[in-house]
């Protein structure tokens, strides 16, 4: 390789973590302005169309769990054969990836393309709704390849330690979708007016351009591209390598989508502006979750590396690091959306309802933003040093044994207040028991000398 992976085995930790985390970020506000930007420009065209972009958000955010599961697992393999000095190995897990990310993500957009209408009736979408849904998805299916291969070739650039990359090619497709996003949906110029499709589309051309640099990254720059023939006896032991962390990986991310497609089906019941409002509170979300959600994609470079060279006792430490900053995040937002969550979302719509649903969600939800940080920082680190199933048992346990039941039983006694207030309760509950677990097993292998890799 050209470029030196950058060695966090013995790189100061406290540095390494802000440094890596601060490239994250640039990374993780790309993708929030590009969601946002969507649901801004949605949100001009009025409450039935924003409702239609909520009934697809539990959907893309399934399908972009697999896009991070196969990221994930790809991370996990490579960054810890970096940290056992491995660079053949490196070499072959990323190509094999990638061609294993290609073949996955084909089935995929087959089977979507033709289950778009029953599948978002099973949600509660009906009349018009259904038909804005249908052509919102169906573009989005054709550029899913654009999503999933640059997001795993991203992670391996992660892998490395470094986050920077990744983070300006995906600032750049921010830009590329901001520009599109009216020009598409409004008719600007010479395009016709596509409405809620053009943010499709608008999605496809900025995803298309992260490909290219991601790809560009890993063959020239990183030179992480294998020339040499595959071996089938090699691909298939590096597939399930990357498979047994990314499937689990992949679950851990799925099962929040999957409990948020009930949430919505619940809050359907309350009418469309009640989704609205969820929806655009989500959105919002997503940049308030900025900060725990960077330390928690840090760890598993940095976990994994570790692991690598047997070092679990950086890697508590910058569980105990990440934790502590996190848990004071969530503390802050909790403050500040006391007094600005309505002029927060008055910047996505003038309803005053809308307005209403957004802000309770937010100001019910800030404070558990931390422990939510917390639950992905023991989930990527789980995940980092091969014990996937772990995580994938917390998200279980957090979704379908915590927030479900709770959020049925919330929706009888307070409506959507008492669904919000579920979800506040299953983010509390998983950062405990997260990293509860994740420092009982740190502790038991650093003191037994045993779960290191071979």
């Amino acid at each position: 390789m050209s470029n030196k992976p950058r060695n966090l085995t013995t790189a100061p930790l406290y540095s390494a973590i802000i440094r890596m985390a601060g490239g994250m970020i640039v990374g993780m506000l790309a993708i929030s302005a590009f969601n946002t930007a969507d649901t801004y420009f949605v949100g001009k065209l009025g409450v039935q169309e924003l409702a239609a972009m909520s009934f697809t958000f539990p959907i893309v955010m399934i399908l972009n769990s697999i896009s991070l599961g196969i990221g994930t697992g790809l991370s996990s393999t490579v960054s810890r054969a970096i940290g056992a000095g491995d660079t053949h190995r490196v070499k072959r897990l990323t190509t094999d990836g990638l061609i294993l990310a290609l073949l996955i993500v084909i089935i995929i957009s087959i089977c979507g393309i033709s289950t778009i209408r029953p599948l978002f009736r099973l949600l509660g979408a009906d009349g018009n709704s259904l038909n804005l849904i249908e052509d919102y998805m169906f573009i989005w299916y054709i550029g899913f390849p654009f999503v999933v291969i640059p997001m795993a070739g991203n992670n391996v650039i992660r892998a490395t330690g470094n986050t920077l990359v990744p983070s300006m090619i995906m600032a750049s497709s921010v830009i590329v979708n901001i520009c599109l996003d009216p020009m598409l949906i409004f008719g600007i110029g010479p395009f016709p007016e596509m409405g809620i499709a053009g943010a499709a589309l608008a999605t496809v051309f900025a995803r298309f351009l992260t490909l290219l640099l991601s790809l560009g990254n890993l063959i020239f720059r990183e030179k992480l591209i294998s020339a040499e023939k595959p071996v089938l006896v090699e691909t298939l032991e590096n597939w399930k390598q990357i498979l047994f962390v990314g499937i689990p990986a992949a679950l851990v991310r799925a099962i929040n989508p999957l409990s948020l497609g009930i949430i919505t089906r619940l809050l359907s019941m309350y009418g469309e502006k009640v989704v609205a409002g969820f929806g655009a509170a989500s959105r919002i979300e997503m940049v308030l979750l900025l900060i725990p959600m960077s330390f928690a994609a840090v760890m598993t470079p940095f976990a994994g590396q570790n692991w690598g060279a047997g070092k679990v006792p950086r890697i508590k430490k910058a569980l105990h690091f990440t934790s502590l900053l996190s848990v004071s995040w969530g503390v802050i937002i909790f403050v500040l959306f006391i007094f600005i969550a309505e002029s927060v979302l008055g910047l996505f719509s003038s309803n005053p309802e809308i307005i209403r649903v957004g802000s309770a969600y937010i100001r019910i939800m800030a404070f558990g933003y931390g422990f939510l940080g917390i639950f992905n920082i023991s989930a990527q680190s789980f995940n980092a040093i091969n014990k996937p199933l772990q995580s994938a048992a917390i998200s279980l346990l957090k979704a379908f044994a915590v927030n479900v039941p709770l959020a049925l039983l919330g929706s009888k006694l307070w409506q959507e207040t008492g669904i919000f207030a579920a979800s506040f309760l299953a983010n509390i509950f998983a950062g405990i028991l997260g990293f509860l677990l994740l420092q009982s097993f740190l502790q038991r292998t650093e003191k037994h000398g045993s779960g290191y890799p071979g």
